[in-house]
């Protein structure tokens, strides 16, 4: 049993995935009427946030031992090209999409209109590769993303409470963000 291998690896990535589609999916939802759920947009995209973290992680770890040679890596080979080719502009876009987010609480009044813009062009753009990208691993998804969390199957990886564990800490400390960060939506929302 190998706590760091390619199957430790990906049932940390499809966990995490399966954490980020039905926050992501509520986010959706606010995004409809984000006039009137402005709070709640806020509070789950930085719910968002250490999830997202530990899904890029899990993924560059990935990539890097495939790139640096590591053998099991090898042997398991990488994604589908599509996957591989569109892998880099959903980690960017993702990037983009958040911090643009972010920092639309916080920048002075004058660079709202700007950082609206690059938020909303970003979220379009992250979509349409987020949406292949969800379709080409649905299926790891669906097969790998409970066996950390049934007893039956979580023996036979190595490593599924640390796992566990940082799926549960990314989202309690996304929820603390989230608090932290919920005073910063008065002031926009009265500035509007």
């Amino acid at each position: 049993m190998r706590r760091f291998g390619t199957e430790a690896n990906a049932r940390l990535t499809s966990s995490t995935a399966l954490v980020l589609l039905v926050l992501l999916a509520i986010e959706g939802f606010t995004v409809l009427r984000v006039g009137s759920l402005l709070t709640l947009h806020v509070f789950i995209g930085m719910l968002l946030v250490p999830p997202i973290l530990v899904k890029l992680a899990s993924t560059f770890w990935r990539f890097a031992k495939y790139y640096t040679g590591a053998r099991e890596y090898r042997e398991k080979g990488p994604p589908p090209v599509v996957l591989r080719l569109l892998g880099p502009f959903v980690a960017i876009l993702t990037i983009i999409l958040f911090t643009s987010g972010i920092l639309l609480l916080f920048v002075p009044l004058a660079w709202r209109g700007n950082m609206l813009l690059l938020h909303q062009a970003s979220f379009v753009l992250w979509f349409a590769c987020m949406t292949i990208h969800v379709l080409g691993h649905v299926k790891e998804t669906a097969e790998l993303s409970t066996r950390d969390w049934v007893r039956r199957t979580r023996v036979r990886v190595a490593g599924s409470r640390w796992r566990r564990l940082a799926i549960t800490a990314s989202l309690v400390c996304g929820v603390a963000l989230a608090f932290v960060t919920i005073p910063s939506v008065g002031p926009w929302l009265s500035a509007r």
